[in-house]
C-alpha cells in the first residue's frame, strides 16, 4: 500500500533536481573554462570562480520554483515522459530569461553568455534522463507489485467503464482495481475482468475490512443524490478520495466555474480564444510563425513544385474550399498530389490507403506531410492559424454536425495546419469521433504552453505519419 508515499517521493525529486541544477552549472562552467576546449587567453573583466558559484545561491531556489510551478512535483503516474519534457524545457526557458533579466539589472556585462547557453542545455539533457530513469524504477518495481494503488470504485456507469480502461491500458501507472460496489448492476458482473463485489451500501465495510489507498466515486447520473454521504462516508475513513463525473459528453474536460455570491456556476463551454488578449498573442505567434516557415521551407517548396508538374499534368497548388472559423467557408491550399479529376470525383470521399488517384510524387509529398506547406500562406494571410482542428470540407460538416455531438465546437477556433489529435494519430482515414474529441479538449484547454508542446510534437510525431495517405 502506498497512502502519502507520494510525499517521500516528491521530496527525493527535490533533492535530485537541486543536485542537477548544481551539477548541469557546475558542469557548463567547466566546459566553458577549463576543459580541453575551453579558450584560455586572458579576457579584460573575467569573472572569478567564486562570482560564478554565487549565483548558486539563487539559482538552485528558483529552479526548483519554476518546476513546482509547470508542476513537475505533482503526480506524475498519468503523464508521459514527452509530457514530461515540455514542462522541463519550459522551467528552464523561463529560468534563464530571469538569469538574463537579472544580469541586465545588476549591470553585469561580464557573465559569460555562452555558459549560460551550455547550462540552459546541459540542465534539460540531465534533468530528462533522470526522470526517465526515475520513470523505469518506479515501471520496475511496479512490475514486481510494488508501489500500486489499489482503488476501489463506487457506482458503475460509462464514467467507470471509462476509467477501468484507461487503467488496464496504462498499467505503468501502477493502479490496480479492487472492485466495484454497486446497486442495480449484479454481483459478480464483470467488465475486463474488473468485478462488482457488493453495494453501494456496504462501503463503510468494505473500507474497514481493505486497506485502500483511494476510492474513486463514479455514480451514475441518476444516483447524485447519493454523492454528500459518500464523500462525507470516504472522508470520515481518512482516505484519499476522488469524484469521476458521469457527464463528460455534456461538460468540458477543464470546466470554468465562476462564482455567484458563494454559489459555484460551471459553464458548459468556455473557450480561451474568444479572450481579446489570448485571441492577439495567438495571432501574432502565426503571423511571425508562418513567416519563418515560408522562407525555411521556401527550397523545400520549389523542388516539390518542380517535381509536381514534371511528372504529372495539371496545376502546381490544389485549391480545395473548408470550413473555417466560424464556419466561414474558406479555400485551402496544398501541393497537388493527385491525378486532376472532376469536381463530382473530388466529393467521392476522403483518400484512403492505396488510392489508385495519388501520384508517385503525391505519394511521397503526403506521407512527409509537405503536400501541408502551402498551408502558411493560409496561416499569413488570417484563414488559419499554426495549431488548430483541421478544417473539413463543407459537405462533411454538414453530415458530422448531425451525427457527431459538439461537432460545431471546433469552428469557434481557427483551423489549424497541425493539432493536438493530429500529433495523437487521428489524421486521414481514422475516427472522426476521437478526432473531435480531441480537438474540443485542445479548444477547453488551450494555452501558449499547449501550442508549443503540439509544435514539438509535431516535429517528433507529424512529418512522418502512417495514416497520411
Amino acid at each position: 500500500m502506498i497512502k502519502d508515499n507520494q510525499v517521500h517521493l516528491n521530496r527525493a525529486h527535490v533533492i535530485v533536481d537541486g543536485l542537477l541544477v548544481a551539477g548541469s552549472y557546475t558542469l557548463s562552467y567547466y566546459l566553458k573554462f577549463e576543459s580541453v576546449f575551453a579558450d584560455k587567453r586572458p579576457v579584460v573583466g573575467r569573472l572569478s570562480t567564486s562570482v560564478y558559484f554565487s549565483a548558486l545561491y539563487f539559482l538552485v531556489p528558483c529552479y526548483l520554483m519554476l518546476y513546482y510551478m509547470v508542476q513537475l512535483y505533482t503526480s506524475r503516474r498519468a503523464l508521459r515522459l514527452w509530457d514530461e519534457f515540455v514542462d522541463i524545457v519550459q522551467a528552464n526557458v523561463m529560468g534563464v530569461i530571469g538569469f538574463l533579466v537579472v544580469l541586465y539589472i545588476i549591470n553585469q556585462p561580464y557573465f559569460s553568455r555562452s555558459m549560460i547557453a551550455i547550462f540552459f542545455a546541459t540542465n534539460i539533457v540531465l534533468t530528462t534522463i533522470a526522470h526517465w530513469l526515475l520513470r523505469k524504477f518506479l515501471r520496475f518495481i511496479r512490475a514486481k507489485g510494488y508501489n500500486i494503488k489499489h482503488i476501489l470504485l463506487v457506482g458503475y456507469s460509462r464514467a467507470a467503464e471509462a476509467y477501468i480502461s484507461r487503467i488496464l491500458e496504462n498499467p505503468q501507472w501502477g493502479y490496480t482495481v479492487a472492485g466495484v460496489l454497486d446497486d442495480y448492476v449484479p454481483i459478480g458482473t464483470s467488465y475486463h475482468g474488473i468485478k462488482v463485489v457488493g453495494k453501494i451500501d456496504e462501503l463503510g465495510n468494505y473500507i474497514s475490512h481493505n486497506n485502500y489507498d483511494e476510492i474513486t466515486i463514479t455514480l451514475p447520473l441518476d444516483d447524485y443524490d447519493r454523492l454528500e454521504f459518500l464523500v462525507a462516508e470516504c472522508e470520515k475513513s481518512g482516505i484519499h478520495t476522488k469524484f469521476i463525473p458521469d457527464y463528460s459528453s455534456l461538460f468540458p474536460s477543464n470546466p470554468y466555474t465562476e462564482d455567484v455570491q458563494g454559489i459555484p456556476v460551471i459553464n458548459i463551454r468556455y473557450v480561451p480564444l474568444t479572450n481579446s488578449f489570448n485571441k492577439m498573442a495567438k495571432r501574432t505567434v502565426d503571423i511571425i510563425g508562418s513567416l519563418f516557415a515560408i522562407i525555411l521551407f521556401s527550397p523545400i517548396m520549389l523542388v516539390s513544385a518542380v517535381l509536381i508538374k514534371l511528372t504529372s499534368d495539371g496545376p502546381v497548388i490544389y485549391k480545395q474550399e473548408r470550413v473555417g472559423l466560424n464556419g466561414v467557408p474558406f479555400m485551402m491550399y496544398k501541393f497537388r498530389t493527385m491525378k486532376v479529376q472532376t469536381e463530382a470525383e473530388e466529393k467521392k470521399g476522403w483518400t484512403t490507403k492505396g488510392d489508385p488517384r495519388v501520384t508517385k510524387v503525391g505519394a511521397f509529398l503526403r506521407k512527409t506531410s509537405i503536400d501541408e506547406m502551402p498551408q502558411f500562406f493560409n496561416i499569413f494571410i488570417g484563414q488559419m492559424s499554426l495549431v488548430g482542428p483541421r478544417p473539413e470540407r463543407p459537405q462533411f460538416v454538414e453530415k458530422f454536425k448531425e451525427q457527431i455531438p459538439r461537432y460545431m465546437v471546433k469552428h469557434q477556433v481557427r483551423p489549424g495546419l497541425t493539432g493536438w489529435a493530429q500529433i495523437n494519430g487521428y489524421r486521414g482515414d481514422t475516427s472522426i469521433r476521437k478526432r473531435i474529441d480531441y480537438d474540443i479538449y485542445y479548444i477547453e484547454n488551450w494555452s501558449m504552453t499547449f501550442d508549443f508542446k503540439i509544435l514539438l510534437g509535431t516535429i517528433r510525431h507529424g512529418f512522418v505519419n502512417k495514416n497520411a495517405y
